[in-house]
């Protein structure tokens, strides 16, 4: 699978493993990044006691965890060259020795590997193994950037709410179409990541049954100009809809036709968040 960093190739990994014939197995996770590079030969094939000074028990690998399952390794590209051969022969013979053992192990598990990089560039760089590759490439997965399914936006945001609000103990209902449609045209760098953390802050800062976002994002802006000039920062966002409903109202605050009702917010959150925004009955 390949894909920018954050636009969720380890959901659909786990995804792949739960809907097939193996999901009664385990699925192992192993990011490739975060492994010391002189621990990830044990990590990943095992060891047994005084392999190496310091290896006072035996270890089972990541692959014979994995057997009958599924492994998941993210981030491949990051993988020491020297430990890809290895790799390439369990992907070939379905067979490995932990760290100072001389009897051969087979293993059968599928095998899911991710990167963000451009594993032909590293190709041509000497840092990623050709026939690995095309071991690993056999039906290859592109996942493309948030940016670029604007229409998943809904649907993400309509989950990661749930989500928070049963992890928060919160009952936010609706989405302001405003603040929905400000989310829809960002370019989101982190990808879903990045939008799971908005809206878990929203969440948590939200005040009655509509999400309002209340901080600024430094970070909503469009490197690329072509992209889109007249993207709003969401504090503008809430400020104009704030606005809006307060001119729909009359400019009535309190009561069932009031605009604090309307927004989910307590008469006095919504008189502080016109202060904030300078927002006076002209």
């Amino acid at each position: 699978m390949l894909g920018e960093t954050g636009v969720g190739k380890g959901v659909v990994a786990r995804a792949i493993h739960s809907l097939s014939t193996r999901k009664g197995q385990a699925m192992i996770t192993v990011n490739c990044s975060t492994l010391p590079a002189n621990l990830i030969e044990s990590e990943l094939f095992g060891r047994e006691r005084g392999a190496f000074t310091g290896s006072s028990e035996r270890q089972i690998g990541r692959f014979e965890l994995a057997d009958g399952g599924t492994i998941f390794l993210d981030e491949i590209g990051e993988m020491p060259i020297e430990l890809q051969s290895k790799l390439l022969r369990i992907i070939q013979d379905g067979e490995f020795e932990r760290l100072g053992s001389p009897r051969t192990i087979k293993t059968n598990v599928r095998i899911i590997a991710a990167s963000n990089r451009n594993l032909e560039e590293q190709i041509r760089k000497g840092c990623f193994r050709e026939d690995l590759y095309y071991r690993l490439n056999v039906f290859p997965i592109t996942i493309p950037p948030l940016r670029q399914r604007q229409e998943d936006i809904p649907l993400l945001v309509r989950h990661f709410i749930a989500l928070f609000n049963k992890k928060n103990n919160r009952n936010i209902e609706t989405v302001p179409h405003a603040i929905m449609k400000t989310l829809q045209q960002y370019f989101w760098p982190g990808n879903v990541r990045e939008l799971e953390s908005v809206i878990e802050r929203a969440v948590i800062t939200t005040q009655g049954t509509t999400l309002q976002v209340l901080d600024r994002f430094d970070t909503f802006q469009i490197p690329d100009k072509t992209a889109g000039q007249n993207v709003k920062a969401l504090i503008e966002v809430e400020h104009d809809h704030i606005l809006q409903v307060l001119e729909k109202n009359n400019w009535r605050i309190e009561g069932k036709k009031g605009a604090a009702l309307q927004l989910g917010l307590n008469p006095s959150t919504l008189r502080a968040r016109m202060r904030k925004y300078g927002i006076q009955r002209q």
